[in-house]
């Protein structure tokens, strides 16, 4: 029997990441609720959806539906996780998981290990990941010295929740589970993230306040570094750049993959020899992500130091600006 999801939020991110997948996915879609109960009823006959809910509350409480994907702004994703994991149901909510540490400690606590909980990382689990780690671990290229990271994205619609603060607005959000996911993966997050210094920089000069453009660093004990350099722009950037004391890796476009089934090519360039290219067979993000929660993957424990980085990074760059 197919996994029957709720919608908790009538999102245009929702159809893409939900709907169109559902179908290859072994999945449902059942219901929606929205803010607006006007717009959910169109999103429901504009997709096909069953059932509208008149409010979030009383979508949980169906006994139908198995599972929710949230995708409101970025500061209701703890609170609705919360009460979706207390009311039963499993949970896929779109990136950033939550905001902050004790965000997700909350989250932990309510889903008490019998609630599966997943942050839509889309780009999370590709094959490109598990290939850098064994240059890593093997020491093929030497020791890995530093990742940067580039990611521009268009700017956001005005007066959206990208442009408010209190709604968890702002660039670096929007970027920053890519980013430590990618580095989760191949460098790995010590399980204490105080082993790993962190810095941020933004000057916060968006509208109300919030950062169009931000700089974020984990610094390691051994000298390794990982950066990320975000920001809103005219031209679409997404790359990846592992450098190895005896080459550079590097991935571009590693978002490209969200627009459907697109292959990805990893780029060597030794200190010393040949270029060689490693190209991974098309994939589409949405479809293998629903697919892996349908089949019962969680990533909460992971998801939890990243958001304990992200937040600390998040605060650093606070500070910084008001000092």
């Amino acid at each position: 029997m197919p996994l029957e999801i709720g919608l908790i939020g009538a999102t245009g991110i929702a159809a893409r990441t939900m709907l169109a997948p559902a179908t290859t996915a072994n999945a449902h879609v059942r219901a929606v609720a929205a803010s607006d109960a006007v717009r959910a009823k169109e999103f429901a006959n504009q997709h096909g959806i069953e059932v509208v809910h008149e409010n979030y509350a009383a979508l949980l409480a169906d006994p139908a539906v198995e599972a929710v994907y949230i995708s409101l702004h970025n500061s209701a994703h703890h609170r609705w996780a919360v009460r979706a994991a207390v009311a039963g149901k499993h949970v896929i909510v779109e990136k950033p998981l939550c905001l902050t540490a004790d965000q997700v400690a909350e989250l932990e606590f309510a889903a008490n290990g019998t609630v599966q909980v997943t942050e839509a990382v889309a780009t999370a689990n590709h094959e490109w990941q598990q290939v850098v780690r064994s240059f890593i671990d093997d020491s093929r290229y030497g020791v890995l010295r530093s990742v940067r990271t580039r990611m521009t994205f268009a700017e956001p619609v005005p007066g959206g929740y990208r442009d408010q603060p209190e709604l968890g607005g702002g660039i670096f959000y929007d970027c920053a589970s890519y980013w430590l996911q990618a580095i989760q993966a191949t460098v790995g997050l010590d399980s204490e993230t105080d082993a790993v210094e962190v810095t941020g920089e933004s000057a916060f000069d968006g509208p109300n306040g919030v950062d169009r453009s931000f700089v974020a660093s984990l610094h390691w004990p051994d000298g390794a570094t990982a950066t990320l350099h975000c920001e809103t722009g005219p031209n679409h950037l997404s790359e990846h750049l592992f450098e190895f004391e005896e080459a550079t890796v590097k991935l571009r476009n590693f978002l490209r993959p969200v627009l459907g089934a697109v292959p990805l090519n990893l780029v060597i360039t030794p200190t010393n020899g040949n270029r060689e290219v490693i190209s991974f067979a098309p994939v589409a993000y949405y479809e293998r992500q629903l697919t892996n929660f349908v089949n019962g993957t969680s990533d909460l424990a992971e998801a939890i130091p990243r958001i304990e980085l992200m937040d600390a990074i998040y605060n650093d760059a606070r500070r910084r600006a008001t000092s």
